[in-house]
């Protein structure tokens, strides 16, 4: 029957003689026509409002009854799937993660693709600096790590891993990767780049691009042009000249475009010289679309259009920034929520907005849309998600790329690799378990832990103690909790204090609001205390009653932007009413357990960015000592200790120092004090200062954020399973005071030392050591001269000396001698990794032309100038082993 009825419903969609005709389908949706066909007309049918959608990017979520996608959207950030309690991510195992990520973005796609007006399909967005930001999805090592793999191959199939990945979810978009050049390394998002120098970020970055594009991926290559201004600072304005600019911060992007094919830019937040970086006409019109002829779309960092008005104040209102962004050439805006669509949608109604802005920009993003074949393929198979995220191969890559990226800095006595035989290791630090894998990771994402790696590796017969120590961020105070705070509120007891905030600086007048807050723990950095209180006027008084805790009180504080005073039992503890810095005060005090008092905080702001907190010593430091005393016990009973060390960085987590955080350099000497050998493995994503302890251990290791698989990869490294090979894609410091510091520096004036400290870095750009030994010989320069439209070939031969295997990576640096302006005394121009076993040796070549001796003259221009080049090859930026010299003709 059900055949039959089957046959009857076939029939009856046959035409008949005579009856209406199905019209053809609207020239955008026949996807023979040319590409701008199809842009042109489905241009020609949007309304003002659905222009705007494809112009605005937010994370999205059809959940949400009170979201109108019905206009349809440019692109969405696909909010991850959460259990019925709406707490935390379902748990699951990757690979159903993985498809039920793509059953997600099937469903909002279906949404957009059959509900919308135009049936306009959206782009799924997502990060993917080192591996998709999904939970099911394979982790490599952090960016930074593999660019100290020094080797484009494994890098590019990372990328095109990462990409598969990625597409068998729907993720059509990456707002990856992080191209800028590292100058300064106390920037907290070092490790999502590819380090200091300009030749192996734009390498990496194209290797990324490429692989991305090629998947049908649109690549985002951000944050255009630089995002780390003086002091090490995210997203302080950047005052580059335009040399600086064209040499170092924009041939990355310009590769990435016009080599790599990338469809998109992002902008960063700073400004740049004055302009904000989203509007700038001179990058985004000029540099990027005029000059480098790109056709994608320009992308805003979330939030950053609307910097003007809040964080640069160069615009009065959004409808301007708005208005100001797209003329500059800027084509999408993203925020980071669907409500803060409202004043941009507002700001394109407003007529502000030139009509031909506005189509230019939506046909950019429409072309994508229409390359990448959304229109015709706009589903993708769930089952192809589950089988690719978490496949073997990738899990397998991800070791491979964590064993290639550790780079061994320190050897004393060849103490490295551990004897196989080894009786007892003592593993200390926080992150020996913690398995951190850094920035833009998929929350939830774990890996296999340092200390689980050392078990394996060590087998059964040794043995392995752990102590945790004092972690990397050890609280010698903590804030007051809302549990011992108590005030009145209605007329009853509730937890908490009693805030009132007013629109002056002097506590002047009634309050301009009053309400309960748990805790006195505020930052206020963009905004204020509450809406109509300006952002930098205004004061507050807090009061409640504290009950001390069992233990009782000793100390009590204010951590903050003074001015403030804090008044206990009627009494003023502490008078730091002055407007000067930021500090911490504490006053003595004898609070027994279970005792009430009185509580008053007064506070006030003057200038903005503003940070208050109470806090009182909990007795942090007697826990911090204790559990060094343990690791040290460990240490006394082992062979060897093992101690894992690590930084806290991050986006908007910049250092002001450079050393070890918490109380880990004091662990560090105490271990190495009771005799034993000590190797230390370094975790984090930049440089780290160890001059105050590298003399008392034996060996150091930079592990970087290894991944997935780091514990293993690490613990192959300790006991000789890989021989280490990274190399240092930047350049680590003797001291902070040194900062900013890099290889590729101009000739100094005069010298480079400091009356206190040498100028010279303790470990340099391209460093790292072996296991075994390599010499260089046979420096060839073929031929000799160079010209306008002839390449010359550099040879050298590199052997193993050792009794080991192991990779070698082949730097090749060039100097201009004598040149009309200024040169970097070394510029990297090619580099190799080869592996070679015990005894053997290789040739290794380099092919070189114009564009390698071409620079910018004194008038900006590019030239090729007569004059002599020298060839250097080594091991690091200043491990140079040969050296010859090439004649530019």
């Amino acid at each position: 029957m059900r055949r039959y009825w089957l046959f009857v419903c076939c029939i009856a969609l046959l035409p008949r003689p005579g009856a209406a005709q199905t019209p053809p389908p609207a020239p955008y949706r026949d996807a023979a026509r040319p590409v701008s066909d199809r842009v042109r007309d489905l241009l020609g049918r949007m309304t003002l409002d659905e222009k705007f959608w494809q112009l605005f990017l937010t994370p999205g979520d059809l959940d949400d009854s009170t979201h109108d996608y019905s206009a349809g959207a440019f692109g969405l950030q696909i909010a991850a799937a959460r259990d019925t309690a709406g707490a935390r991510p379902v748990t699951r195992t990757r690979a159903d993660a993985a498809r039920a990520h793509a059953e997600r973005v099937n469903a909002i796609q279906r949404f957009f693709v059959e509900r919308s007006r135009l049936g306009v399909p959206i782009i799924a967005v997502d990060e993917a600096v080192h591996g998709l930001m999904r939970d099911g999805a394979t982790v490599f090592p952090a960016a930074i790590a593999l660019a100290a793999t020094w080797d484009t191959a494994l890098v590019a199939n990372v990328a095109r891993a990462t990409a598969r990945e990625a597409r068998s979810r729907g993720v059509r978009q990456v707002l990856s990767p992080v191209i800028n050049v590292v100058r300064d390394v106390r920037w907290g998002r070092v490790e999502e780049t590819y380090g200091e120098d300009t030749y192996l970020t734009s390498l990496m970055g194209q290797l990324f691009v490429a692989a991305f594009e090629r998947a049908g991926i649109v690549a985002t290559p951000k944050h255009f042009v630089a995002n780390v201004g003086e002091g090490g600072r995210d997203s302080y304005p950047i005052e580059y000249s335009e040399r600086l600019l064209q040499e170092v911060y924009l041939p990355p992007f310009k590769d990435a475009v016009q080599q790599a094919h990338a469809r998109a830019v992002m902008t960063a937040y700073n400004s740049v010289d004055g302009s904000p970086a989203t509007q700038s006409r001179a990058l985004l019109n000029g540099t990027v679309k005029r000059d480098w002829g790109f056709t994608g779309f320009i992308i805003s960092d979330a939030g950053a259009t609307g910097g003007a008005t809040v964080l640069h104040h160069t615009e009065a209102t959004t409808a301007t920034s708005a208005k100001d962004a797209l003329d500059a050439g800027l084509d999408v805006i993203f925020q980071s929520s669907y409500e803060q669509h409202r004043p941009w949608l507002a700001a394109f109604r407003s007529g502000t907005i030139a009509d031909s802005v506005i189509d230019a920009a939506v046909a950019r993003v429409l072309r994508v849309k229409f390359e990448l074949g959304l229109f015709e393929r706009p589903y993708v198979d769930a089952d192809s998600a589950a089988y690719w995220n978490d496949h073997a191969d990738h899990r397998a890559l991800a070791l491979d790329a964590a064993r290639a990226s550790i780079v061994l800095l320190q050897n004393e006595r060849h103490r490295l690799p551990l004897a196989r035989t080894i009786h007892s290791i003592a593993v200390i630090g926080a992150d020996a378990v913690d398995a951190r894998l850094g920035g833009y990771t998929a929350p939830g994402a774990t890996g296999g832990s340092i200390l689980d790696g050392i078990r394996a590796a060590a087998g059964s017969a040794a043995i392995v103690r752990y102590a945790r120590g004092p972690g990397r961020t050890t609280a010698e105070y903590a804030v007051v909790p809302a549990t011992r705070l108590s005030s009145t509120a209605n007329g009853k007891s509730v937890p908490g204090v009693q805030g009132e905030y007013w629109d002056n600086n002097r506590l002047d007048g009634t309050p301009t609001l009053v309400r309960t807050d748990p805790a006195v723990d505020f930052q206020w950095t963009l905004n204020s205390p509450a809406r109509g209180i300006p952002y930098d006027w205004y004061s507050a008084r807090w009061t409640g009653t504290l009950t001390a805790p069992p233990g009782g009180v000793r100390r009590l504080g204010v951590e903050g932007n003074d001015g403030y005073r804090l008044f206990l039992d009627g009494k003023l503890l502490i008078d730091n009413w002055v407007k000067q810095s930021h500090r911490t005060r504490f006053a003595a005090v004898s609070l027994a357990a279970g005792t009430a008092h009185a509580l008053r905080l007064e506070y006030f702001e003057s200038t903005g960015n503003a940070r208050v907190k109470l806090v009182w010593d909990a007795g942090a430091r007697s826990e911090w000592r204790a559990s060094i005393d343990s690791a040290v016990a460990a240490a006394r009973q082992s062979t060897v200790a093992v101690i894992v060390a690590g930084i806290e960085e991050g986006e908007f987590r910049d250092r002001a120092l450079l050393n070890l955080p918490g109380h880990q350099e004091e662990l560090i000497a105490r271990v190495a004090a009771t005799g034993r050998p000590v190797v230390v493995v370094l975790i984090g994503g930049s440089a780290i200062t160890i001059a105050p302890w590298i003399d008392r251990v034996d060996a150091i290791v930079e592990a970087w954020y290894p991944g997935e698989q780091g514990g293993r990869a690490v613990a192959d490294v300790l006991f000789g399973a890989y021989n280490p090979a990274g190399r240092l894609p930047i350049t680590f410091p003797a001291a902070g005071g040194q900062v900013p510091l890099y290889y590729n520096h101009k000739p100094t004036g005069r010298g480079d030392d400091y009356v206190d400290l040498t100028g010279q870095p303790l470990f340099p750009f391209g460093f790292g050591l072996s296991y075994t030994r390599f010499a260089y010989s046979a420096l060839a320069v073929e031929p000799v001269g160079i010209g306008a439209n002839t390449s010359v070939t550099v040879r050298c031969t590199v052997k193993n000396e050792g009794d080991r295997a192991g990779d070698e990576v082949v730097q090749l640096y060039l100097h201009r001698v004598l040149a009309s302006v200024a040169r970097p005394v070394a510029e990297l121009h090619g580099f190799r990794r080869v592996r070679l076993e015990p005894g053997q040796e290789r040739d290794v070549a380099f092919v070189l032309t114009a564009d390698d001796v071409r620079y910018l003259d004194r008038d900006m221009h590019a030239v090729i100038e007569p004059g002599v080049v020298r060839v250097m090859i080594g091991s690091s930026s200043r491990d140079i082993r040969l050296r010859g010299e090439l004649i530019v003709r």
